[in-house]
């Protein structure tokens, strides 16, 4: 079993910067690849970046050049540090946990409580 938990998440201006954070604990040598998920009043959660443990990438069109995840292997920390950030992102940041470098929440088996990122003007 995989635990996830989220932390750094709170209210943010228009064009300023946040990061979020989530410390994996448990079986850790399961999982392969870790993700950032949103979910946005009223609207469907949606991939928002995940990281391998090579090094490799995936961002969701809406974050490319903004956003940057990085991940601390020895301490098993993921994060996510979101620069000019816009209205439009804010919502609740979930970290996720699988085997697959796919950003799609179906390859994900563990999922933390989620952070909540707003961003006023």
């Amino acid at each position: 079993q995989v635990q996830l938990v989220e932390s750094g998440g709170g209210s943010v201006q228009a064009g300023g910067s946040l990061r979020v954070s989530c410390a994996a604990s448990g079986a850790t040598h399961t999982i392969s690849v870790m993700a950032w998920f949103r979910q946005a009043p009223g609207k469907e959660r949606e991939g928002v970046a995940l990281i391998s443990n090579d090094g490799s990438t995936i961002y969701a069109d809406t974050v490319k050049g903004r956003f940057t995840v990085s991940q601390h292997t020895t301490s098993n920390t993921l994060y996510l540090q979101m620069n000019s950030l816009k209205l439009e992102d804010t919502a609740m940041y979930y970290c996720a946990a699988g085997r697959f470098f796919r950003l799609q929440e179906s390859m994900y088996n563990y999922w933390g409580k989620g952070t909540q990122v707003t961003v006023s003007s």
